[in-house]
């Protein structure tokens, strides 16, 4: 049985229709659907239910996908343990991203990660919360940077920073001159306009869940993909919405909300997550380091100069 077979069974299984994992696999249907035939032939048993609507996993197809993923993960792991012996310096990582992320965080961390390991390869791949958890889960990145909490059990995670988060308010508005010795309770929040980000995003969910800890469900005002067109949208009176430190936008630029500091000053937890049970390469343990030491400069230094 040859290790191009497993990648087909476990591409079918995925997409569940043999033209979209043709399409992924880079060959012609009519060729997958032959080699199909002939390993479940080999093996004396079918993988796969076909109707003209599905194709279903039958018993014997999920164990077959479960043990073919476990090899093609060991031989991964085999061949990257293999490079990190041979040269340390040497290798490629693909790291997977929030936008919110991506915009903010990765345009700091990647030129200290290249500065010190010139030699390493970077791919990105960037998703919303949900698609990234399962694109992981699944071996398509090394790692990625996530949020707490994870909905996918096949991640593990390594905590980078506890970021605080704020509400930013219009320049205008009756909170707008809120102090740290008098924080804005969120329960006073329940009939204000929120400005969210979609559906998908993970900070969209820890902004739902903290206005139901407060006992109300937001008024969604407006809604947007990107964290910088949700503070614009503050900016200019259109709704409130909760801000990852990080993210907000220093006084002096146009069109910025007002920050205000929220009652027991609530955080959320950045971490790098990875498969369980995934060889993390030295190229992976060195770009969590770097992340690692560059986000806590950057926050000291956006604490220290707001």
């Amino acid at each position: 049985m040859e290790f191009r077979l497993l990648q087909y069974v476990i591409q079918i299984a995925a997409e569940r229709n043999f033209s979209r994992a043709a399409e992924k696999l880079h060959i012609a249907q009519p060729s997958l659907s032959q080699q199909l035939s002939k390993l479940e032939k080999e093996l004396g048993v079918l993988l796969f239910k076909r109707s003209t609507n599905s194709v279903e996993l039958t018993y014997a197809g999920s164990v077959f996908v479960e043990k073919a993923q476990r090899i093609l993960d060991m031989t991964e792991q085999l061949r990257r343990e293999m490079e990190d012996i041979a040269d340390l310096r040497k290798g490629r990582i693909v790291i997977g991203s929030l936008p919110m992320t991506g915009t903010h965080v990765l345009p700091l961390v990647i030129p200290a990660f290249r500065a010190a390991y010139p030699d390493i390869e970077i791919a990105l791949v960037e998703e919303t919360s949900t698609e990234l958890e399962q694109l992981t889960a699944s071996g398509g990145t090394d790692v990625s940077l996530l949020s707490l909490p994870l909905t996918e059990h096949a991640l593990t995670y390594e905590p980078i920073i506890e970021e605080g988060i704020l509400l930013a308010v219009p320049p205008d508005h009756r909170l707008a001159g809120r102090k740290s010795d008098r924080p804005v309770v969120v329960e006073e929040l329940a009939e204000e306009p929120f400005v969210l980000l979609k559906k998908g995003q993970g900070f969209r969910d820890i902004s739902l869940r903290m206005c139901e800890s407060a006992g109300f469900s937001p008024r969604i005002a407006f809604e947007s993909g990107n964290i910088e067109t949700v503070q614009s949208l503050v900016a200019a009176g259109l709704g409130i919405a909760f801000v990852p430190e990080m993210v907000a936008r220093n006084s002096g630029r146009e069109h910025v909300p007002v920050y205000v500091p929220l009652q027991g000053e609530p955080t959320r937890t950045l971490v790098i997550a990875y498969r369980k049970g995934r060889y993390l390469s030295n190229a992976a343990e060195a770009f969590i380091a770097t992340f690692r030491s560059v986000i806590s400069r950057s926050l000291d230094k956006k604490r220290a100069n707001p």
